[in-house]
């Protein structure tokens, strides 16, 4: 097994991602809130690129089953549904709905990775959950950072290098690419403590000056779900249970 991290969604090769199993990651905030709709019942999330996009699929004939939900640049988007945080999925009611949503950069790079054998939503809420889902394929693992505004994001480059360290655990003969190595040496300093990412991490400290604190605290806790969810491109969809 071969594991690489991809720092941007900008640097995914869709032809390299063939036979490859790939976990995307946008701990701040597109990953957490996925799987938080999904494990409070949402019946599928609708990864779109724009707002209009949403609005525009919502309404071809789901009536009240449908919702639209997203952020441009951190901020709500006017007369959406939700905004894209874990803290108004977890509360507001989508169990039974299929949800339509665009983000800045983590529906960007789902959408990216759709050339993917196998598409697994990762944060640091599920991390063990679906590093042991992606090591149980047997295929390589290719990790998409969704970044942060074109710079790499510390939140997630450490959710990457957890997500290696509990691979190796398990496939100890596993290769590593230079970004995987450099990714897992960020995890293993964050492990005892990725509360520490409040401070460290940019992204995190304006979320918290933006009044988002309670994002940032549902986002940076490690394991409070099994939950992996999986982005199945030829139904266009992320579903919590593939039966």
């Amino acid at each position: 097994m071969r594991i690489d991290v991809a720092p941007t969604a900008e640097a995914v090769v869709p032809d390299a991602l063939r036979g490859v199993t790939a976990l995307v990651i946008d701990v701040l905030r597109a990953t957490t809130t996925i799987i938080t709709a999904l494990a409070h019942g949402c019946r599928a999330i609708v990864p779109v690129a724009d707002p209009v996009d949403a609005r525009r699929r919502a309404g071809e004939g789901w009536g009240d089953g449908a919702l639209v939900a997203g952020e441009r640049h951190g901020e709500p988007i006017p007369g959406f549904d939700l905004s894209n945080s874990p803290v108004e999925f977890g509360t507001v009611g989508v169990r039974g709905k299929t949800v339509f949503f665009t983000t800045s950069n983590g529906t960007r790079a789902l959408l990216a990775a759709r050339a993917a054998a196998a598409i697994g939503v990762a944060a640091l809420v599920n991390v063990s959950a679906a590093a042991a889902w992606a090591a149980g394929a047997g295929r390589d693992v290719a990790i998409l950072c969704a970044v942060s505004r074109g710079a790499q994001s510390l939140e997630d480059w450490t959710c990457a290098g957890l997500l290696i360290d509990r691979i190796l655990a398990t496939t100890p003969a596993a290769a590593l690419t230079e970004a995987a190595r450099d990714a897992l040496d960020t995890g293993r300093r964050y492990v005892g403590d990725v509360g520490r990412l409040k401070r460290d991490a940019p992204w995190a400290r304006r979320l918290i000056a933006a009044g988002r604190g309670a994002d940032v605290d549902a986002c940076l806790r490690l394991d409070t779900t099994t939950l992996v969810p999986r982005y199945v491109p030829n139904i266009d969809k992320i579903v919590g249970d593939l039966g």
